[in-house]
């Protein structure tokens, strides 16, 4: 595993490093907010529990190589927060560049943890939301 070099004061700092990569759809910066640990949880909306820095790295890997460059907006509903450990949960509003007009919403849980060597991302959990009444539901793929 590759050792990541980024300090992060806080968790927001984090979660603005990573929606940044990922709008920017660079793997490098996406990976540099994780945790270097066999222990962090990925899942992307519609798909399986991906553990491990290494699973999680492919399956970033893989959306990234489709060429769709993303423009994800997000709001911020929660925060829990404590000393080692803050849970933040948000709804993405997520768009493929280029296709305006679509765009899905995802509700995603972010588990970020403190360490030696500042924060960083723990789980992503990202689910489609459901469509708000009379919407009619749309698919990001």
């Amino acid at each position: 595993m590759p050792t990541n070099k980024a300090f992060f004061a806080s968790a927001q700092d984090v979660e603005a490093a990573f929606y940044e990569a990922l709008e920017r759809g660079d793997l490098e910066a996406v990976m540099a907010v994780w945790a270097e640990d066999e222990e962090v949880i990925c899942i992307h909306p519609g798909s399986g529990r991906i553990a491990g820095y290494a699973q999680v790295r492919e399956s970033w890997r893989r959306i990234f190589e489709g060429g769709s460059r993303l423009r994800i907006r997000t709001r911020l509903l929660s925060v829990v927060t404590n000393p080692f450990t803050a849970v933040h949960s948000l709804l993405e509003e997520v768009a493929v560049r280029g296709a305006e007009g679509s765009s899905v919403t995802v509700i995603a849980t972010n588990v970020y943890v403190r360490g030696p060597t500042g924060w960083r991302m723990a789980v992503h959990h990202g689910s489609g939301a459901p469509p708000e009444p009379g919407e009619t539901p749309k698919t990001l793929h």
